[in-house]
């Protein structure tokens, strides 16, 4: 039987939070929860909160089957392609196999049960390693009729250690198919082009800005996001450094302990900020000679906390202040807490272009279907398994919009979907964010947190 909750909508994020809390407590793991108008200042409680029950089909298997289905409508012969094929999202390049949208792509098609997007899956992840670069980097990404391979303006760095990262989720889930064996080669070659961007003091990759899937935001130097990624790498590989990988990673992005760093131009970044910076549970989402970034990278973060670099304790903590800046509403979730302004210090002319990156969009805070999923990994890996269920059915009715067109993202601020239609990274991450609610695909995240949940 399927539990709806129909809530109103409040005035306020405390308010509206204070509702779903209810929610949350009255019926345990919510199927789905509507926003209904009220009158002004209504008291909380139960009477203002009305419990039905029917016995169709659920939100969430809906909108499981749906995602599904987009996954399969966007196969290609060499691999998933980032969007359903339009006059539109040909021109733009969506049509295009992204190698950081693939990658994430490849895990929740490899744990939905279907055979076919397993294939197609593993398919795409051949298809990349088919078109690594001499030096061992893995493209932006590659065009499916020609071969062509694009690398971005100042670089991609995160589409090689997506793809690793996909490929140790398969090996983990799918030992039986000897995934390690089968792509050694591009493997080797990929960690030795990403040992090459390590800093040899300050065991973390440096960058240029722009130059990650948020690829029109001013991160670099050393960047939260990436490094997340890094460490994840590392520990999956096994790779030498990886615990002075966390070290750093928390001295750098979290510089306020008492105790200054040894190394001397490690101890003068963190000193920049620490005179000048905020000091919170958030980490930085970037780090460079002098500068950094206060605006709460949302996906930094919850990566940090899926990969284990912040304790159980600082994790919940994170994604409190991530509620608490109000990231899951309307939608969840937005990109960043705190958007940049044309004002700030840190905004730069590309941000600009078609007005697209202006606040409360795109990276600069609008709320994305795929980044929904993993914040429902997120909490499910805390054992919020309450919050997470009532997260997935939001990310299902984003992704429902305009008769499930799985819009790339939607205004932070008022809700209305933007974007490139029949994004498969939103399909794949709803997959993978149900998965997490049955344990399924949970592990590959978070191996040492499984036992005490």
């Amino acid at each position: 039987m399927q539990t709806i909750i129909l809530v109103p909508v409040a005035q306020s994020n405390p308010a509206r939070r204070r509702f779903r809390e209810l929610a949350l407590a009255l019926s345990g793991r919510v199927c789905l929860t509507i926003s209904v108008c009220y009158a002004p200042n209504p008291r909380v409680g139960n009477e203002n909160l009305k419990i039905l029950h029917t016995d169709t089909l659920s939100p969430p298997r809906h909108a499981f089957r749906e995602s599904v289905r987009l996954l399969k409508r966007n196969l290609t012969p060499q691999g998933i392609a980032a969007a359903s094929t339009t006059p539109e999202s040909a021109a733009r390049n969506y049509t295009r196999v992204f190698c950081r949208d693939a990658s994430i792509s490849a895990m929740g098609m490899a744990v939905s049960g279907d055979p076919l997007l397993r294939e197609g899956a593993m398919g795409g992840l051949e298809f990349l390693a088919r078109h690594q670069a001499e030096n061992g980097q893995i493209p932006n990404f590659v065009a499916p009729e020609t071969g062509e391979t694009d690398f971005w303006y100042l670089g991609c760095i995160d589409a090689t250690l997506w793809w690793l990262a996909a490929v140790a989720f398969w090996s983990r889930h799918f030992p039986e198919d000897c995934v390690d064996e089968k792509f050694r080669g591009p493997i080797d070659a990929a960690l030795r082009w990403l040992r090459c961007q390590e800093h040899q003091k300050i065991r973390l990759l440096q960058q240029n800005e722009a130059s990650d899937w948020a690829d029109i935001m001013p991160r670099s130097g050393f960047v939260l996001y990436t490094n997340a990624l890094w460490y994840h790498v590392k520990r999956a590989y096994s790779i030498a450094g990886a615990e002075e990988t966390r070290a750093d990673f928390n001295a750098l992005f979290s510089p306020f302990a008492a105790e200054l760093p040894e190394y001397r131009r490690m101890r003068r970044l963190t000193r920049y900020v620490r005179e000048g910076g905020k000091r919170g549970d958030l980490y930085l989402s970037y780090v460079n000679f002098s500068t950094w970034g206060g605006e709460g990278d949302v996906f930094g973060n919850l990566l940090a906390v899926l990969f284990g670099l912040a304790d159980e304790g600082r994790a919940n903590r994170i994604l409190d202040d991530l509620l608490a800046a109000g990231v899951d509403d309307p939608n969840p979730v937005r990109a960043v807490c705190d958007p940049i302004r044309p004002s700030s210090p840190q905004w730069r002319i590309y941000m600009g272009r078609h007005r697209q990156n202006t606040e409360y969009q795109y990276h600069n805070g609008g709320a994305w279907p795929f980044l929904g999923g993993f914040w429902v990994v997120a909490l499910a890996s805390l054992g919020r398994s309450p919050e997470a269920a009532d997260a997935l059915s939001r990310v299902g009715r984003m992704n429902s919009v305009n008769g499930w067109a799985f819009h790339e993202w939607f205004h932070g601020r008022t809700g209305e979907p933007r974007g490139m239609r029949g994004q498969s990274w939103n399909a794949a991450a709803y997959i993978l964010a149900e998965r997490s609610l049955e344990r399924t695909a949970l592990g590959i995240f978070l191996p040492e947190r499984l036992s005490s949940l």
